[in-house]
């Protein structure tokens, strides 16, 4: 039996998911998280085979960073991300920062399921759309590969200084002290040469980052 930790801010889905897994009689949902402490949690609590994790959670507790927490703290719990951004640049991020699979929201319940096996049974998944785009990108290369500079946290950090937020309501949202706050932003826009807070939100404008 393969049990699943299932993490998406919105009751709706996760339960819609829930019943396209329990579909499956080697599938069990152990636990429900509304964002990403909280999923965490109970990964640490159940210990399961996979948790199933939508990148697009409230600022502070973002997709993004507990993927890459979840990965390194429990290497035996593998994470599948679920989402509806088909975009290589978060597909790049995801598997950097450990994630074993990328189901898009619009998979078919065939899909998502196989994707929980495969990586439960130590492999990986990338959902076929997503490997055509990373073909073509690898391919045709990046116009602007600034974004891949930044890491999980500092893609974070510029998500919400391009939505208005001050240092310190930052830091509050993130946990993290005021000085640690504006010595991420100082090397952000060192990395992606931007000056003012209005470069940051026409960057993340561009790049669709203010979606995520």
């Amino acid at each position: 039996m393969i049990s699943v930790v299932l993490a998406d801010d919105h009751v709706v889905v996760r339960t819609g998911i829930k019943m396209l897994l329990d579909a499956d009689p080697d599938i069990e949902v152990a636990a429900e998280a509304a964002e990403g402490t909280e999923a965490y949690s109970l990964v640490a609590r159940y210990k399961p085979d996979v948790l199933l994790f939508d990148i697009s959670m409230p600022p502070g507790q973002s997709g993004l960073i507990a993927c890459e927490k979840t990965a390194k703290d429990f290497p035996d719990t593998k994470v599948v991300i679920l989402t509806m951004f088909a975009e290589p640049e978060y597909l790049l991020y995801t598997l950097r920062g450990g994630a074993a699979g990328y189901v898009l929201k619009n998979s078919t319940p065939e899909q998502l399921r196989q994707a929980v096996h495969d990586v439960a049974n130590g492999g990986s998944y990338i959902h076929p759309t997503m490997i055509e785009l990373l073909a073509k990108h690898a391919a045709g290369g990046s116009n602007d590969p600034s974004i891949q500079q930044l890491s999980s946290r500092e893609l974070e950090i510029l998500q919400l200084i391009a939505r208005g937020h001050t240092n310190k309501e930052i830091s509050t949202m993130m946990f993290l002290s005021v000085k640690t706050v504006e010595a991420h932003r100082s090397k952000i826009y060192k990395k992606l040469h931007l000056k003012t807070r209005a470069d940051a939100v026409d960057y993340a404008l561009r790049h669709k980052l203010l979606d995520l």
